[in-house]
């Protein structure tokens, strides 16, 4: 019988293994992925090797001469040796000459730098051992190692120029004996052979646009006036410029030497002005004095620095300066000043209304209190000051406005006339006498301040201020002594007048009064002797510390702690010995008195351990008043430097959200020390905050600084927040702070500047830093000193005011009007070439306003100026080789 055929059933689709299939599915598709992702990557890296190993012809002929020039260099025939090593150096010079990416020579013999080390270990002393290190020098660049072989192989080689390898080369060379030259010092070896290679590589660098380069190696290793042997005028600049800028982040007393071989430089090369500004940032008075004498003979040069001292408020010693002392005793300072106003068309007065614009809100109910008028008082002096009339207090039909104050606030209303006509001796005193024989105590206090306001930073033969004041000193009515003091510190801030200490240090011992007087006799002291470091007065300050005892911690004893630190403003490590008696005082007193000193004597010096100090200081979880000096402090130190402000800022912001009610108070006033009369829109944006802020202190503080900030600029978005502050304060004690910021706003109807910082922002001007400590220490206690009894502390800051103008003069000092570019400057350190030095700019004619970020340049070369930074006043002499396009030379033609 057949057989059946036996099937084996398939299941279906549906069946039980149609999980089983997927799974089988998956892996396969799974395995088919890794497969082709492996071969996508093979096909990469085929590619790449493809890439790698396709050289062109000439590349696969130069890579085969060089391997065949490495294997003759191990010849043990001399000349075959010596023949294979020189056509690799010449082929290695070849592309070395100008880098821009890494040579192919030094690319092909990367893989023989091992080889070619051996063969040197083998060779025998002589010529072509000598050529092979000079090779491996310069392979060791591309080599990359630490163990400084460029630098080993160069001692090692024959002693060939640097130059023919090229800069790259040179670079190079100059980092790695840097690092070595500290070793070698460390460990006590000599560093001749260094030395030598120093000599070789800076005359190539400062030859070959790398001037910055040069300035880091012969600092690296302490041999900087090996410098003067290679200025010339095309290179000086760059040189000075750079090293100037080093001097910030070198400690002291480097930084001070690095300065002096600036000054040497600028003698050297005959640029006085630049010489005396960098003597003035050293204060070294026996400088400033040599650089004098050095021009005594050259009338317009003399004039130029004449009118450099004059801005920075000091005067040579032991130099006949009769012949310029007009200028240096900033006698027609007024009389420019007002020159630029009639160019500007501004020298009609304004009211106080006029800056307020309350009919715009139609909201506010114009009160005429007390307070009110004060405000406005302020107000008026700050907008009309310097121009000698307002429509208040000078007009010519008496408008008895004084007579709307009460009490102190017509010692302030009076004073402000000190204030509308500052730096005019000849018309001011007119229009003051007529309130200084008045009945009513306080407006005759007030003619006394004003009067010092009036002579403020200008000197005079007939020194009207010291023969007006001096009588009212030991007067029985401790107002009048306050005023005649506090006017004294004002008219002679910075000019440490013996005279003047043996007639007001007698006052500091007086027990009958009260530390009010004690603290402004101490504030005089201090501006009168700013930076003098002068150890009798720092003696008598100290002692009258002691003596107080617990008065020493009372709110006004802060201006006589702020005294002692003014004596030592900027003078770092010479208020140690201060530091150190301070000690001995105990309590809160003591403390605030250190924390001063400290603060004062790094004050714009950047020290990043003195930030630190003052931050510990403010982060040990007390609540301790001080503080807030602490962080005032650290704005103090700071100021002086972009990256260190900007550094402050994240500080503060972080101290805004950690700290106590101290710091938060105390932090609007250090922003408005950190940038006064350059509104940046960062300080601006959390100023505007704070002034919303509930703590009415908080508030008040950042009100004042919207105006310190913005003060002389006329700055539209302060304006506007200012009205709106002004809406919403409208009935609180608040609006009086408002209506100061938008005096400060509009000071000198936005002609003047209150920023210590001048000529191109290298210079500090100690006196205008005094003056703005002392408004900011009032305002560390703005209830208790600014809002009520010690209003006129705000004129403290007439210290810092001055025409933020360029004026431009000829050789007979008559204006001369010419085409200026005026941008924002741009930082040209370290760039080779002249780049440019602003950018979007315009062009305007002499007189014109500059603000703090702002530079100016001549337009044509019709002139050549005396100073290279063109700012406050210039003299200019014809340009003999004047272009013929412009239109002196067409004249002349």
């Amino acid at each position: 019988m057949p057989q059946k055929e036996v099937t084996i059933p398939v299941p279906a689709k549906g069946g039980s293994n149609k999980e089983e299939d997927k799974k089988d599915n998956k892996d396969t598709e799974e395995k088919n992925n890794t497969t082709n992702t492996n071969t996508k990557d093979n096909k990469k890296d085929k590619k790449k090797d493809k890439k790698e190993e396709t050289l062109s012809p000439e590349d696969e002929k130069l890579k085969n001469d060089l391997e065949l020039l490495v294997e003759r260099s191990r010849d043990e025939k001399e000349e075959i040796a010596l023949a294979a090593l020189e056509a690799l150096k010449t082929e290695i010079r070849s592309s070395t000459s100008s880098m821009t990416s890494v040579p192919k020579p030094l690319k092909f013999l990367r893989n023989h730098y091992s080889t070619l080390v051996d063969i040197y270990k083998n060779s025998k002393e002589g010529r072509a051992k000598t050529s092979l290190a000079d090779i491996l020098s310069v392979l060791a660049m591309a080599n990359g190692n630490d163990e400084r072989d460029t630098l080993k192989y160069k001692l090692l080689g024959s002693g060939e120029a640097i130059a023919s390898w090229g800069h790259e080369y040179v670079k190079h060379l100059a980092t790695e004996i840097g690092v070595e030259f500290d070793i070698k010092k460390e460990e006590g070896q000599s560093v001749e052979d260094l030395l030598k290679l120093v000599d070789e590589i800076v005359p190539f660098q400062m030859t070959h646009n790398a001037e910055p380069e040069a300035c880091d190696l012969l600092l690296e290793v302490e041999q900087l006036s090996k410098i003067f042997q290679y200025i010339d005028e095309n290179n000086y600049s760059r040189v000075c410029l750079y090293l100037f800028k080093c001097s910030y982040y070198v400690p002291g007393p480097d930084d001070i030497n690095i300065l002096k071989v600036c000054v040497e430089i600028y003698i050297k090369m005959k640029q006085y002005p630049d010489a005396l500004r960098v003597a003035m940032k050293i204060s070294d008075p026996e400088l400033i004095t040599e650089i004098f004498k050095l021009v005594e003979n050259n009338k317009s040069i003399l004039q130029q620095l004449g009118f450099l001292v004059a801005r920075q408020k000091i005067v040579p010693d032991n130099f006949n300066y009769d012949s310029i002392s007009d200028i240096i005793n900033n006698s027609k300072l007024s009389e420019y000043f007002m020159n630029l106003a009639t160019d500007l068309d501004i020298r009609e007065p304004k009211l106080p209304e006029e800056i307020f614009q309350s009919h715009l809100d139609s909201t506010s109910v114009i009160a005429d209190s007390a307070r009110m008028n004060l405000a406005s008082s302020f107000v008026n002096a700050f907008v009309n000051a310097g121009f000698g009339k307002d429509k208040l207090m000078t007009a010519e039909e008496d408008t008895k406005w004084w007579f709307k104050n009460r009490e102190l606030g017509i010692l302030s209303t009076v004073a402000s006339t000190g204030m509308v006509v500052l730096w005019d001796i000849d018309g001011g005193l007119t229009k003051i006498d007529k309130f200084l024989y008045s009945q009513e105590k306080h407006c005759s206090n007030g003619a006394l301040m004003a009067i010092g306001m009036l002579t403020s930073g200008i000197r005079s033969e007939m020194d009207p201020a010291l023969s007006l004041l001096a009588e009212h000193i030991n007067s029985s009515n401790t107002g009048t002594r306050i005023s005649a003091i506090f006017g004294l510190g004002l008219a002679y801030a910075g000019t440490q007048r013996q005279d003047l200490m043996s007639l007001l240090s007698p006052c500091l011992d007086d027990d009958k009064e009260k530390m009010e007087f004690i603290g402004i006799v101490g504030l005089a002291l201090g501006l009168i002797f700013i930076g003098s470091c002068d150890p009798e007065l720092s003696t008598l300050f100290v002692q009258t510390l002691i003596q107080r005892g617990t008065a020493a911690s009372e709110s006004h004893a802060r201006f006589l702690h702020l005294g002692l630190g003014l004596l030592y403003l900027g003078k770092q490590d010479a208020a140690e010995l201060a530091l150190e008696t301070l000690k001995a005082i105990e309590g809160k007193g003591g403390e605030y008195a250190r924390l001063t000193v400290e603060a004062c004597a790094y004050a714009g010096t950047g020290n990043v351990l003195k930030v630190q100090n003052m931050l510990h200081f403010c982060s040990d979880g007390q609540e301790n008043p001080h503080h807030g000096l602490a962080v005032l402090s650290i704005a103090l130190i700071a100021m002086g430097e972009e990256l260190g402000s900007d550094m402050c800022l994240r500080m503060f912001d972080h101290l805004l959200q950690k700290g106590n009610v101290h710091i938060k108070r105390a932090i609007p006033l250090a922003l408005g020390l950190l940038s006064p009369s350059n509104p940046r829109i960062a300080i601006m944006d959390i100023l505007s905050k704070l002034s919303h802020d509930n703590d009415p202190e908080v508030a008040q503080g950042a009100i004042l600084s919207l105006g310190l900030i913005g003060a002389g600029t006329n700055n539209a978005r302060i304006g506007g927040m200012l009205r709106a502050l002004a809406v919403f304060y409208g009935k609180d004690v608040h609006l009086f702070f408002v209506r100061i910021a938008q005096g400060l706003l509009h000071l000198g109807k936005g002609t003047m500047t209150i920023n210590p910082y001048h000529s191109d922002r290298t210079l500090m001007s100690p006196v205008a830093v005094g003056g703005l400590l002392a408004l900011l220490h009032a305002g560390l206690d703005i209830k208790n000193i600014l809002s009520t009894q010690s209003h006129y502390l705000f004129f403290s800051i007439v210290c810092s005011m001055y025409p933020r103008m360029l004026m431009t003069l000829d050789e007979d000092l008559k204006p001369l009007p010419v085409s200026v570019r005026v941008g924002q400057s741009v930082d040209i350190v370290g760039l080779a070439g002249k780049p440019k030095t602003i950018t979007g700019f315009q062009t305007h004619t002499t007189p014109v306003l500059l603000g703090y970020n702002e530079r100016a340049e001549l337009a044509t070369d019709d002139y050549i100026p005396l100073t290279n930074i063109l700012e406050g006043i210039v003299i200019l002499k014809p340009n003999p080789n004047a272009s013929v396009t412009s239109p002196l030379a067409s004249k002349k033609n």
